[in-house]
């Protein structure tokens, strides 16, 4: 699945250097397509920190101020570089400090009704994510460091709520939040400006979580490429 990110980030006309957070050296030692890149600098490999958040704060702040990234998953089984591109470009029309990918999941579920996708049902529509994030500015890295805090307070329910906001938060159990608030109101908890990207690519939410994910990721690439 790494190898097959690679490809696609390396393919997408809107990428330029590619970060490698992890696995772990061992993983990397024992994977002879990953070793050649790192040795040939198509992609520069650190070291993963203990979580997702720890690991993204931690590439942020070795780059150079300014530097539009894009964080991405090693288990985004169907990147393309269409996905990719489309993303990159919508985002950057928005003007906004932090982007975030999301497809409707009416969409995802006609598209590929066997899989189950964690969903965000807000007011004006059900939202999966698509593990695709835009960096686009310095400011952005507040929310890297806003997502290690949620992100060490998730086994604590009321302390996540109080990072979070309470408000947002009863309106969202209630089904009052809508997308647009919502991010207006996470922008002002981390004082900086999140837009969102709807994707038009059923595919773009679906991740490798499970054996049955796999299963179905194997299967749609078998029709893709027969």
């Amino acid at each position: 699945m790494v190898l097959r990110v690679l490809d696609a980030l390396t393919a997408a006309e809107q990428i330029g250097d590619l970060i490698l957070c992890g696995p772990h050296q061992d993983a990397v030692d024992g994977e002879p397509g990953l070793r050649a890149r790192i040795a040939l600098g198509e992609v520069r490999w650190v070291e993963n920190e203990a979580t997702p958040s720890a690991s993204t704060y931690k590439v942020l702040k070795s780059l150079p101020d300014h530097s539009p990234v894009l964080v991405t998953t090693a288990d985004h089984g169907l990147l393309s570089p269409r996905i990719v591109d489309y993303f990159c470009c919508e985002a950057r029309t928005t003007g906004s400090d932090l982007v975030v990918g999301l497809a409707l999941h009416r969409q995802v579920a006609e598209a590929y009704p066997g899989t189950k996708r964690t969903v965000t049902r807000l007011r004006d529509g059900t939202y999966c994510s698509c593990n695709l994030f835009a960096f686009l500015t310095h400011r952005a890295q507040a929310a890297a460091h806003f997502w290690r805090t949620v992100e060490r307070h998730r086994k604590k329910p009321m302390r996540v709520i109080r990072v979070s906001g309470w408000v947002a938060v009863l309106r969202y159990l209630l089904g009052r939040l809508s997308l647009d608030e919502g991010l207006k109101r996470i922008s002002r908890r981390m004082n900086l400006n999140v837009a969102a990207v709807v994707m038009p690519f059923a595919e773009a939410a679906v991740d490798v979580d499970t054996v049955s994910d796999w299963r179905l990721v194997e299967k749609i690439l078998d029709d893709q490429h027969p």
